[in-house]
């Protein structure tokens, strides 16, 4: 497998050079970063060039770069039940292993199966996208109790009055109707 060289001056990749390689050593980093495409479902995502807060803590452990820590995201999109558009935040929690080169982890594993050191720098693009679409709804509500469009009118139930009703007569007895006198059809 062919490796590309990573940029150190991608927004989500980490220069681990101020980490010492003994196990338990710490660094904890703070920073915002963009995000260079969208991230996300059909209905929902962050959009290119967001801003996403990132709260880390680098642990050195023998076999490379543990990092944890929460990553704060905007997210847009529309509500799957009224169309309205919804404007939120998401935070998940992130959670990966970054092994160095040469490590046992890395020569017993395979390539996809653990992420991987490139010198002292790694990429936390595919972590904090798979964090970030794994906790987003494929079925977004603007509100948990969104009551969504009338199906024969399309208009949003909370702009409807309580009483909104559609009479619609089942078309195989539309014809008895009619047999109905003027004043007894209404009943």
């Amino acid at each position: 497998m062919s490796t590309f060289a990573l940029d150190p001056r991608a927004p989500l990749v980490i220069d681990t050079s101020d980490l010492p390689r003994t196990p338990g050593a710490i660094v904890e980093i703070e920073r915002e970063a963009a995000s260079e495409d969208d991230i996300g479902v059909e209905m929902l995502g962050v959009p290119a060039k967001s801003p996403l807060q990132l709260e880390l803590q680098l642990t050195s452990v023998t076999e490379g770069v543990l990092v944890t820590g929460t990553v704060a995201a905007p997210l847009k999109g529309e509500c799957a039940r009224c169309l309205n558009p919804i404007d939120d935040t998401s935070v998940v929690k992130i959670q990966e292993l970054y092994a160095y080169e040469g490590s046992t982890t890395e020569e017993t594993t395979d390539a996809d199966e653990v992420m991987r050191l490139q010198g002292e720098l790694l990429d936390l693009e595919p972590a904090v996208r798979d964090a970030l679409v794994l906790a987003m709804s494929t079925t977004p509500l603007c509100r948990p109790d969104c009551p969504g469009l009338c199906s024969i009118c399309g208009v949003h139930w909370d702009e409807l009055p309580t009483d909104h009703d559609h009479d619609q007569v089942d078309p195989r007895w539309a014809a008895l109707k009619n047999l109905l006198g003027p004043d007894q059809s209404e009943n």
